[in-house]
């Protein structure tokens, strides 16, 4: 559901705002020196921070109440660290989280970047529930108050917001229940969302997909009785100076097909189209960031389900292109309809550099926990902009190895390629995307393994449990660049 927490930014003094809670930022290893808030409290801010044995660690609140004028308001001092774009992203975050239940929060923002705060804010006020309100609504309104004014600030809070509501878009299609989402719901809402942003939207269906040869689409779709999408979006701002194809996987829930998950399994499947959910959300916010980059979106959308028509292990796919693959397991789904969304990008969309996201692999999650996405990549240049790209927008990625000796793990004897590597081998998420970059026609590519990032268990930060939208904010600082 969309974020509903607006923040604006207002001048004057931080006690004349009309507001529930008061925030002061304290920086790490400093007293706060706000003097404004100082006269409303009978011991100094100094004692109050030794007292909680506060450090302004970004993150950290404490509380105390103060009288202003007739009220008594609770007072928040916030850690925020060394004010960097990552402290105040988290500081925000925290603020959000705590004014959670209250109609308003009025917090004094130190010099640094506003829009990381407003975007941690706003990623912490996220909520998604079906029927079930919140027990603790977040804050309708956040004040911010800043050094340089609120027309200074109008800017950097209309980027942070438009960042947050993207990746929120991008949570709220991951998070939706897989009995509604099926591949048809999921090529609907993207047309609504392409015409809601200036997006150029075309949705092959499953019979175009048979005739125009998108084997992989066809085989992983056709074991559900909701057939297979393929979404292409395009946005052209009319003198961009490259062209970017972003490539989604889209599975709308997946089982295993034939080679079934185990129940616990599969209880978290209905994500396993966050990377289709990643390229809409960013899609979504190119015109209103002004991106100067050509951008087309692929989404390749199935349902993965067992039935008398899935395909079984031992079938041979021909892809888009050609290329065929031997099927050995069919819970290795994502790279097949994959393939035929990179295969067509090479043959007809002539990109200059070619992305896909995807949460492929227990491997990378395995390999780089909760925190990291797995970055793999043809070309160095491309690498080093999204490792970049990620640091500026706190989604890390880590460069794994795309190493040859590790292409015999994919040979097959009766086909192009296999779709998971022979035994002995191991590195499970390299050889996921060696099969990968078969069908990539030696472009420059980045493959983005965000089966670890993808999800959360808790609330951490702006991350809130469920769908995190993670690499939304990395490709769209990318694309900005």
């Amino acid at each position: 559901m969309p974020i509903e927490t607006r923040v604006e930014a207002r001048g004057g003094l931080l006690s004349q705002a009309d507001a529930d809670l008061f925030a002061v930022p304290v920086p790490a290893g400093a007293v706060a020196p706000d003097a404004e808030i100082a006269a409303f409290l009978p011991f100094t801010l100094d004692e109050l921070l030794a007292l909680h044995k506060a450090k302004g660690e970004p993150g950290e609140v404490i509380a105390t109440p103060v009288r202003i004028g007739d009220r008594v308001r609770e007072l928040l001092l916030y850690g925020v660290g060394a004010a960097t774009p990552a402290d105040l992203r988290r500081a925000g975050a925290a603020l959000a989280r705590r004014a959670r239940g209250r109609a308003s929060l009025a917090a004094g923002v130190p010099a640094g970047d506003l829009a990381a705060f407003v975007e941690g804010a706003l990623l912490a006020s996220y909520g998604f529930s079906i029927g079930k309100p919140p027990s603790r609504p977040a804050a309708p309104t956040i004040v911010v108050l800043t050094e340089a004014g609120p027309d200074a600030a109008a800017d950097a809070i209309a980027l942070g917001t438009v960042r947050a509501r993207a990746t929120a878009l991008a949570r709220d299609l991951a998070n939706t229940p897989s009995g509604e989402k099926g591949p048809s719901w999921l090529a609907a809402r993207a047309t609504e969302i392409g015409a809601e942003s200036g997006l150029t939207v075309r949705v092959r269906d499953e019979k175009e997909l048979a005739a125009g040869g998108f084997g992989g689409l066809v085989a992983v779709g056709g074991g559900s009785a909701r057939p297979p999408r393929l979404v292409e979006l395009s946005y052209d701002p009319g003198d961009a100076d490259r062209h970017v194809v972003l490539v989604g996987k889209g599975i709308t829930f997946d089982t295993g097909g034939l080679s079934l998950k185990p129940g616990p399994a599969m209880t978290t499947m209905k994500t396993d189209m966050a990377g289709s959910a990643v390229v809409l959300g960013v899609l979504s916010a190119l015109r209103d960031l002004g991106v100067r980059t050509r951008v087309t979106g692929l989404l390749a959308i199935a349902e993965n389900m067992p039935s008398g028509s899935a395909m079984r292990p031992g079938d041979v796919i021909t892809h888009f292109g050609g290329t065929t693959s031997e099927v050995l397991n069919t819970d290795a789904e994502g790279r097949l309809v994959l393939a035929d969304a990179l295969a067509y990008a090479d043959a007809e969309l002539d990109p200059d550099a070619l992305i896909d996201v995807a949460t492929l692999t227990g491997a990378a999650k395995v390999a780089l926990g909760l925190k990291y996405g797995a970055l793999f990549a043809s070309d160095d240049a491309l690498a080093d902009a999204l490792v970049a790209a990620g640091d500026t927008a706190g989604e890390p990625l880590w460069r794994l190895p795309l190493d040859e000796e590790y292409r015999p793990a994919i040979e097959s004897d009766v086909a192009d390629i296999a779709n998971i590597g022979r035994p002995g081998f191991g590195a499970g998420a390299t050889t996921a995307a060696l099969f990968l970059r078969e069908f990539t026609g030696g472009r420059t590519w980045a493959h983005l393994d965000v089966a670890g990032p993808g999800r959360s268990g808790s609330d951490d930060g702006e991350i809130s449990k469920g769908a995190t939208g993670y690499a939304v904010r990395l490709l769209l600082s990318y694309l900005a660049a």
